[in-house]
């Protein structure tokens, strides 16, 4: 398995592991008063920020780490250079998972259009950011499997 296969396994995990575990974590915190109160907003605001930063801070260390491990247990380094194949196949994988966060913003849009709560918005768009993280992960895997 190469370098990259074990990357994007590796995010993959973190990606899974970072949304499971602040969900599980603000689920508790998660207002009982009416759907379009003020306090459900702030909810959802900070909902979103601080799951922004903790997945930005959190990929980050991981990354760090992966390569630290990667680099004891092979004796190898990290790649210093991107080739051809490589700078295709991360196009590939954030136009994949460009195209699942426009739709789900679409849909996120539409449920405001078809009289939804605005939480419903909310979570559609959490669910379709993590989705699209996950498209990028997997599409990196699968073009470093089967090729291009």
């Amino acid at each position: 398995m190469t370098y990259q296969e074990k990357k994007s396994i590796v995010t993959l995990i973190s990606a899974i592991v970072i949304f499971v575990g602040y969900g599980a974590y603000m689920y508790p915190k998660l207002p009982e008063g009416g759907l379009e109160s003020a306090e459900t907003f702030r909810y959802w605001g900070s909902y979103v920020l601080i799951l922004t930063l903790v997945s930005i801070i959190a990929h980050i260390v991981i990354s760090i780490g992966f390569n630290i491990v990667f680099r004891i247990t092979t004796g190898e380094k990290e790649p210093s250079f991107a080739d051809e194949l490589d700078k295709l196949i991360d196009l590939k994988a954030a136009r994949n998972s460009f195209f699942v966060f426009i739709v789900g913003f679409l849909i996120a849009m539409g449920s405001l259009v078809f009289g939804e709560p605005t939480q419903a918005m909310f979570v559609i768009l959490i669910v379709s950011g993590f989705m699209s993280d996950v498209t990028g992960s997997v599409t990196k895997l699968y073009h470093y499997r089967r090729g291009v």
